[in-house]
C-alpha cells in the first residue's frame, strides 16, 4: 500500500511538471506570435530623412520639392525645382497590402495616394499607371454631385466615397487603405470609417476605367504590382506616421 502511494504521488508530480512545460511553451509561442503580428506594420517615414522613398524618375537627382522634419515628409510645390513629376515613390513594390498614414494640406491644395506604379520612362507621370485615392481641401467641391468621384477618399473619377469625412485644410486626417488582389477588394477608412470599397480587376473594373478619364491610358491599372505614390500637387501637401503590411 505504502508502495502504491508513493508510486501515485511520483505520477502527480511528473504530470504536473509537464504541465507546467507545456504551459510554459504555449505562452512562449503565444508571446512569438504576438511580436510576429506587430512586426508585420513597418515604418515607412523615418524621422529625417527620405530613406525609402525617391522622386518619380529622378535618376540625376536634379528635381526637388520634398523635406522631412521629425518624421513628417511635406512637399511644397513653391520650392520644388527640376523638371517633370515629383511625386514622391516607394523604393520596394508592393502588391497586396495595408497601409495607414495621415495627412494635411495647405488651403486649396490637391495631391493623392497611389498604387500599381510603374517608372517605365514610356510614363511621365505616375497616375498613368497607378489608381488614386484622391486627397483634396473638400471645400473645393463641396457637395457638388458631379465631382464626388474627385473629392477626399474618392477612387479618383472613379467612385465616390459614402460621404465626405475630410478635416478642414491644415488639420490632421488618417487613411487606412487596404488593397487586396487576391481577394479582388479596395478599402479605404477615412478618419476612423469606412467610406470606399471598390474591386481590383474584373468586368465591374474594367467598366469603371472604360467610364473613367483613363479609358484611353493603356498602362493604367495593369501593374498589380508597383511602386506607392504621395503625388505632387500645387500647394503644401504633408504626410507622416506611414506605415504598411503586406497581405
Amino acid at each position: 500500500m505504502k508502495r502504491n502511494s508513493i508510486y501515485i504521488i511520483l505520477c502527480i508530480s511528473v504530470l504536473t511538471l509537464s504541465c507546467q512545460n507545456t504551459q510554459k511553451k504555449q505562452n512562449e509561442n503565444s508571446s512569438e506570435a504576438t511580436e510576429e503580428v506587430a512586426e508585420e506594420w513597418k515604418n515607412l517615414s523615418n524621422s529625417n530623412s527620405l530613406e525609402g522613398w525617391h522622386i518619380y524618375q529622378n535618376e540625376a537627382g536634379e528635381k526637388t520639392g520634398w523635406s522631412v522634419e521629425e518624421g513628417v515628409f511635406t512637399y511644397n510645390s513653391e520650392t520644388a525645382e527640376g523638371k517633370g513629376n515629383k511625386s514622391l515613390i516607394s523604393n520596394e513594390k508592393y502588391k497586396n497590402f495595408e497601409i495607414q498614414f495621415e495627412w494635411k494640406l495647405s488651403p486649396n491644395s490637391n495631391s493623392g495616394f497611389m498604387w500599381g506604379v510603374s517608372e517605365d520612362l514610356q510614363y511621365d507621370h505616375p497616375y498613368l499607371t497607378g489608381p488614386e485615392i484622391q486627397i483634396i481641401d473638400a471645400e473645393i467641391y463641396g457637395d457638388d454631385p458631379k465631382n464626388q468621384v474627385h473629392t477626399t477618399a474618392a477612387l479618383y473619377d472613379m467612385i465616390a466615397p459614402d460621404r465626405v469625412m475630410a478635416k478642414a485644410a491644415g488639420e490632421w486626417n488618417t487613411y487606412h487603405i487596404t488593397i487586396n488582389h487576391e481577394s479582388n477588394l479596395g478599402t479605404v477608412v477615412h478618419n476612423g470609417e469606412e467610406i470606399n470599397r471598390f474591386p481590383l480587376h474584373g468586368p465591374e473594373w474594367d467598366t469603371m476605367v472604360e467610364n473613367s478619364k483613363f479609358s484611353d491610358m493603356e498602362g493604367f491599372g495593369k501593374y498589380q504590382e508597383g511602386y506607392l505614390c504621395l503625388q505632387d500637387h500645387p500647394g503644401i501637401i504633408s504626410f507622416r506616421n506611414i506605415k504598411i503590411r503586406k497581405l
